[in-house]
């Protein structure tokens, strides 16, 4: 870099730092643009350490570049770069030039400066009051050095690979976010259905769900149809046993010879299992004792 100092700008603005730049991104219009920078991009490029320095043709973007990287700082020292506003303003979108320092003295700096006095390649002595900032190359690298330091464990976690498009399995949506969140919807907009028919005194029985399925009716045991006919129920352990009948007497037959035999009765009407309603309307009349008088 010291040896291009003397260096002048050919007829026209043209130089040879704009030419290489101008090849280097295919746009002949950098062959004759104000070179500042881009001869800081063609040093930078000759000592292998464009990835530090950057490569930029507009001072602005350059600056916002080392601000990107956290390499900025209002501290000179030798190696940085220096961006100016000849107007004095401190934000990095009013920049106009870009130099390198040498060196630091005091409250100047010693910098190397190309496209000054208009058209030449010099060093220059600054003051301080029309510096906007510094980038660091050396942050940079030491930036672009860190992720290699890292230790896994460090990491939150390790992301779970994903199958390639066309490969995976529909069942893979299910563990998926959105379908749990779904899920969870569902489930709400059910449970406040059921509480706010409880509420209301009537309860909604949603028949599309498992648990609201109908059940089938339960067929009448003998117990459940001699309850409906008003009579105690027929178990073997409470079944009464018949009680021997004595025989009636000459005297009773003969008061008596208008009663009718216990088969001439007429037949009880039979009313059906479960009509409870049948059975208190007419009550079963009392079975009559053969001996007793009519």
């Amino acid at each position: 870099m010291r040896q291009e100092l003397g260096y002048k700008e050919k007829s026209g603005q043209f130089t040879k730092f704009g030419q290489w730049y101008a090849d280097r991104v295919q746009d002949t219009q950098y062959r004759d643009a104000p070179w500042c920078d881009m001869f800081i991009a063609w040093a930078a490029d000759k000592a292998g350490i464009s990835q530090y320095v950057g490569e930029f043709a507009w001072t602005p973007s350059h600056a916002a570049w080392f601000i990107q990287q956290g390499a900025w700082t209002q501290k000179p020292e030798p190696g940085a770069l220096v961006f100016f506003d000849w107007r004095g303003g401190k934000s990095y979108k009013g920049i106009d030039h870009v130099g390198i320092v040498e060196r630091v003295s005091g409250s100047k700096i010693h910098t190397i400066e190309a496209n000054v006095d208009r058209i030449h390649l010099k060093r220059k002595t600054r003051e301080t009051d029309k510096v906007v900032g510094y980038g660091i190359p050396r942050l940079v690298k030491a930036e672009a050095d860190r992720p290699d330091e890292i230790r896994s464990t460090e990491w939150p976690f390790v992301p779970a690979p994903r199958s390639e498009p066309g490969h995976g399995s529909p069942l893979d949506f299910l563990g998926t976010p959105p379908a749990l969140l779904t899920a969870m919807v569902l489930m709400t907009v059910v449970l406040s259905f059921r509480i706010s028919g409880r509420r209301r005194g009537t309860h909604r029985r949603l028949s599309w769900l498992p648990w609201n399925a109908p059940t089938r009716p339960r067929t009448p045991s003998g117990n459940d149809r001699a309850a409906a006919r008003g009579r105690p129920s027929p178990s073997a352990n409470t079944r009464a046993k018949p009680r021997a009948t004595p025989p009636p007497s000459v005297n009773a037959q003969a008061k008596s010879p208008a009663t009718p035999p216990p088969s001439a009765r007429p037949a009880r009407t039979r009313v059906p299992a479960g009509s409870a309603t049948a059975a208190t309307r007419r009550p079963t009349p009392t079975r009559r004792k053969p001996y007793e008088p009519g």
